[in-house]
């Protein structure tokens, strides 16, 4: 048993739990930190997919009333069928450019300098639309229309790009369609959901052969721990946005964008 993978799998699902909800790149900071902790190959890339199910998980159990209401609801609520139907609506875009494009990004642009660039020009736009996008009419999830679902599900095709970030690009769609944060940044989870779950098992149903069973306690280690990081950050991340803009995620986006180029260039 490699202690040091053991660690390195503790370290990189804090960091995707951490961030993997937050408008600044799990992706992007799970490669800097791979790279800077020597922890590569074609095993780590499937690795950095999969501890994303974990994050995921933890969005499933803070909203699991919301989630349960929804699918019991499918064939009688009208208000579960038009939120499903938006979720769906903004799914689709991101879903059909992943499907045809995501070996040819994960070939070019999986690399510290293309996320460098990505979360400095992310991180001035954060701000530019927190600067010149007016306030927002305060509304829950369900009240969401189909074309804001849209403009949502358009910007998250932007996410496919390391450094970009999806809730970034969700969060930040969703409130140049009008959404105020919390609402913009609650569907950014919930749409998280079918986009991951997607994502992740289509990787790993194209490279599962990469794996060993010596490979099974890293995973189960980084699936845990992003977990456990995720749920706590969630939880805290809500709290932030109904007293806050998203401008200090900016500013951070551009200083880390900065030192990764400096570090890497």
């Amino acid at each position: 048993m490699d202690l040091y993978l053991i660690w390195v799998a503790f370290i990189l699902g804090i960091v995707e739990g951490a961030t993997e909800f937050l408008p600044v790149s799990s992706t992007g900071h799970l490669i800097i930190a791979a790279d800077l902790l020597n922890f590569s190959g074609d095993a780590s890339q499937v690795f950095e997919i999969f501890i994303q199910l974990g994050a995921i998980l933890a969005v499933m159990i803070e909203y699991r009333k919301k989630i349960a209401h929804t699918f019991s609801g499918l064939h009688h609520s009208t208000i579960a069928q038009n939120f499903t139907l938006l979720l769906i609506i903004a799914f689709i875009p991101a879903a059909l450019l992943g499907f045809f494009f995501h070996e040819a990004i994960k070939f070019y642009l999986f690399n510290p300098i293309a996320v460098a660039i990505a979360l400095i020009i992310g991180g001035i736009i954060i701000i530019l639309i927190e600067k010149f996008i007016p306030a927002r009419q305060s509304i829950t999830v369900d009240e969401i229309n189909k074309k804001q679902a849209l403009y949502i599900g358009l910007a998250q095709c932007l996410s496919l790009i390391p450094g970009v970030s999806r809730a970034g690009a969700t969060i930040m769609g969703g409130l140049v369609a009008g959404l105020d944060r919390k609402t913009a940044t609650e569907f950014s989870f919930f749409l998280a959901i079918p986009i991951i779950v997607a994502a992740s098992l289509f990787d790993l149903s194209q490279n599962y052969h990469l794996l060993s069973r010596a490979d099974l306690i890293i995973f189960f280690t980084g699936f845990v721990t992003a977990f456990i990081s995720a749920l706590l950050v969630i939880k805290l991340f809500i709290h932030f946005v109904a007293h806050h803009d998203f401008v200090i995620f900016g500013w951070y986006r551009i200083l880390i964008g900065f030192l990764t180029l400096w570090y890497f260039y």
